[in-house]
């Protein structure tokens, strides 16, 4: 065994060979993998083997594609059979809501290039008799999907691996990790000790265990799965006769069920709601090619539709039950990417659809570790979307729920109760008396709008039970004046005698004076946009940077990674160690003045200006700023003054009419002003200009900020995309992203993001077309749920285009 590599991977599964394979075909030839037994002896052997390229997430669909695309590369590379059978596939829809989510999953897929289309229950039957037709409204056919034998297909990554050079040690376990002062790993195994630069995890079902020795609790849980295989069915043989091809892949989403064809029978597997945790505490490092006891009962009210929906399953015998563990994480996608606070220290694990994403994950994480980026937008596979939030108890609670709801419908509206509430501020139970209804982001639990007594959120993908009530709210902000929960935003204190100096390297906007705020974008190295934040500078080496709670950890990896290593700098992620009002509309101005004596006069202070002053006896951090695009402010301070203030401004806003709003206001707000927001409008698929954010990048600036000779490069050449506004004529549903943009009829962007905005009276949909159509007055239109919706290019904010109300 060699005593030193750039590269240990730990674990033989698809995932871990995967990953191998794409370090060494990108060049990285001294890499290791070891594997406490033979390779695929966890979840990967027991596997049912298949994939497909749709994915509700498009940039997780991009991986998936990939990864499909790559077995035929993988199979004639390394000379190992993969047992590859691309069927097609179709997915069913049950009720007429399914089809609705149907619809906009192939519109997702058609701006991505996807070939996919609907299909009517008789054409669904034509394709794959198997089905009841008369117990489906319709279904989506795709030409891309099969399934695989999991033992070849990992073998073939692991071939390919060795014939570039990487070296695979089997039953050799990995006892204990250590870090040098070096920063190098000592990887130490039953069989010896290597020294490496680089570690990966791809543990599988030890993937905690693996975490654990670097004091690292990562949230993933093991649950049970279960599959059948049938006896030899005659439907299925005179099918392959007369068709002269294997049946489809199916998933039916309402009954829970996905089958597929497996040699003269067939194989049905579901996602029970009767789910059941494997091993919750600590995986038993003896486990590996068992399997664990069947339980059909528990599968029983599933198999009970999925037999009544594909009757011929009544005829057959039951062959053989598996029964195997697979690894999720809380929301079910896989945990990729270098963890927080280490150095090298690299994830790739919870990867439940091996067979779908282990390709793409293979890619991501190996531009990740050699060129310092993962080459797509993975934000919904990144390890550090989770932060300590995610305990143990919080893990299960939410995999639990996760794997109970895999083939249920999840609304735009609809917010899920597992593992909640978990973070609340300190007037949490004030805005819930006030009929505050929640949603929880980055486990922090958040007003989405304040219902009447009696109404409740009805869950749909048309406008629901919620919409006259956030019209309510959004018309009193611009009327009058509006008060809002702020704390889910993301919080940094930045401070020392190197901290204006770290910040003009890592912010590409120009450093504001004291008692002054911007707007500051934060590019990589391509000068795409890793990040959107204010920045408000309170004194001498002492700022605030406020940005988006659901990048947290994300954030704060990056800003450690550069942070100067001679102490002139602190950064601290304040979280709910600092908490948020605002207040918004003509009459803002007015409330606020009766708390302070403070001259708020706008030539005393301006927009965009920022102070610490006493509100009543509370001191407080106030900002003249406003995401709705009214005269506001936004008001930090200690969660112990919290309570104190909210009461306060309450009851100061009382005679202006002082109505709470939530987060569905603020986006119908936000909307008419075109600003857009974190990880929808911004994240690292696009360039300032492209985003119209240009203006706040100052490339004469004299520090030579992270991204700035690309950021130079784009506004040279105009970059390729634009950010627009559209009108559309909605009925009775609005976008909410991914939707595809057409211009005279043909595919030409899409929607990032979307609403009714309440106080204009109209719908809005804001996405990315090409630049030289930006401007183009033609025939533009947008698909949402299967209608295509006419358009109008909305050339300037519907509210207040010269932006003089915010600035009055």
């Amino acid at each position: 065994m060699k005593s030193h590599a750039r590269v240990v991977v730990i674990g033989g599964g698809v995932v871990g060979c995967s990953v191998l394979y794409h370090l060494t075909k990108f060049g990285w030839t001294d890499v290791v993998l070891v594997e406490r037994s033979e390779l695929t002896s966890g979840s990967t052997w027991h596997a049912a083997g298949g994939m497909h390229t749709i994915n509700g997430d498009p940039n997780v669909a991009k991986l998936q594609k990939y990864t499909v695309e790559l077995y035929k590369e993988i199979e004639d590379y390394s000379g190992q059979d993969i047992g590859l059978h691309m069927t097609s596939g179709m997915m069913l829809a049950a009720t007429k809501e399914r089809f609705d989510w149907m619809k906009s999953i192939l519109a997702k897929g058609r701006y991505m290039g996807l070939e996919a289309e609907l299909l009517t229950p008789k054409e669904a039957h034509d394709l794959m008799p198997l089905i009841d037709p008369d117990q489906f409204v319709g279904a989506v056919f795709d030409p891309v999907e099969g399934h695989l034998d999991p033992y070849g297909t990992t073998h073939a990554y692991a071939k390919s691996a060795k014939k570039n050079g990487a070296e695979i040690y089997l039953h050799t376990k990995v006892e204990d990790l250590a870090q040098r002062e070096d920063g190098s790993w000592r990887v130490i195994t039953n069989k010896g000790e290597i020294i490496a630069e680089h570690v990966v995890n791809c543990g599988g079902l030890w993937a905690r265990e693996v975490g654990r020795m670097v004091g690292l609790e990562l949230p993933v849980l093991a649950m049970e799965h279960m599959y059948l295989i049938t006896e030899d069915m005659p439907e299925v043989i005179e099918f392959n006769r007369t068709a002269g091809r294997e049946l489809m892949h199916c998933v039916d989403f309402d009954g829970e069920i996905y089958l597929r064809q497996e040699r003269n029978g067939m194989l049905m597997g579901t996602y029970e709601k009767a789910c059941r945790p494997w091993s919750p505490l600590n995986t038993p490092w003896d486990f590996g090619h068992e399997l664990l006891e069947e339980d059909i009962e528990r599968i029983t009210p599933e198999l009970e539709v999925g037999f009544r929906h594909f009757p011929a399953f009544n005829k057959a015998g039951i062959k053989k039950i598996i029964n195997g563990p697979f690894t999720f994480s809380p929301d079910g996608n896989p945990l990729v990417g270098p963890v927080r606070g280490m150095t090298n220290f690299w994830s790739a694990c919870a990867v439940m659809a091996g067979f779908s994403q282990g390709g793409g994950v293979g890619l991501a994480l190996a531009n990740w570790m050699i060129h310092g980026d993962p080459g797509f937008d993975v934000f919904a596979m990144d390890v550090a979307r989770y932060g300590d939030f995610a305990t143990l108890g919080y893990t299960n609670a939410k995999v639990r729920e996760n794997y109970s709801r895999r083939f249920s419908i999840r609304y735009p509206n609809e917010e899920l109760p597992a593992g909640r509430p978990l973070l609340t501020t300190p007037i949490y139970d004030r805005l819930k008396a006030a009929g505050a209804v929640f949603g929880a982001s980055y486990g922090l639990e958040q007003p989405l709008w304040f219902a009447p007594a009696g109404v409740e959120d009805h869950f749909s993908w048309r406008r629901s039970t919620d919409f006259e009530t956030v019209g309510a709210e959004a018309r009193a902000v611009r009327e009058g004046v509006g008060l809002m929960e702020t704390s889910g935003f993301a919080k940094y204190a930045v401070k020392g005698r190197g901290a204006e100096a770290f910040l003009d390297r890592l912010l590409a906007c120009r450093m504001p004076a004291t008692g002054r705020m911007t707007l500051a974008p934060m590019l990589k190295a391509d000068g795409k946009l890793i990040g959107d934040f204010t920045l408000a500078k309170l004194g001498e080496g002492d700022f605030l940077l406020i940005g988006s709670g659901i990048a947290e950890d994300y954030h704060m990896r990056w800003f450690e990674a550069h942070l100067p290593k001679d102490g002139s700098v602190t950064l601290e992620a304040l979280n709910l160690g600092l908490v948020g009002l605002a207040i918004a509309g003509p009459n803002a101005r007015e409330v606020l003045r009766k708390l302070t004596h403070q001259d708020l006069s706008t030539a005393a202070f301006p927009f965009m200006a920022v102070r610490r002053m006493d509100l009543g006896m509370a001191p407080a951090i106030v900002g003249r700023v406003s995401y709705t695009g009214d005269l506001g402010y936004e008001i930090w301070m200690k969660p112990q003054y919290q309570r104190y203030l909210y009461d306060l401004i309450l009851e100061a806003g009382e005679e202006f009419g002082i109505r709470l709003f939530g987060l569905r206001a603020l986006n119908a707000l936000r909307l008419e002003k075109s600003y857009g927001s974190w990880s929808r409008e911004y994240r690292p698929l696009y360039g300032p200009l492209e985003a119209r954010l240009d203006r706040f990048v100052a490339l004469d600036k004299a520090a030579d900020f992270i991204g700035k000779a690309a950021a130079g490069l784009e506004r040279e050449n105009g970059g390729t995309l634009r950010l627009c506004t559209f009108i559309l004529e909605a009925k009775d549903a609005d976008v909410i992203g991914d939707e595809p943009i057409y211009l005279d009829g043909v595919v030409r962007g899409w929607v990032t993001s979307g609403g009714y905005a309440h106080a204009a009276g109209v719908s809005v949909a804001v996405g990315y077309v090409p630049k030289d159509i930006a401007d183009v007055t033609g025939d533009w239109s947008v698909e949402l749920l299967g209608e295509m919706l006419p358009a109008r290019l909305q050339r300037e904010p519907l509210f207040d285009p010269t932006g003089a109300t915010m600035r009055k």
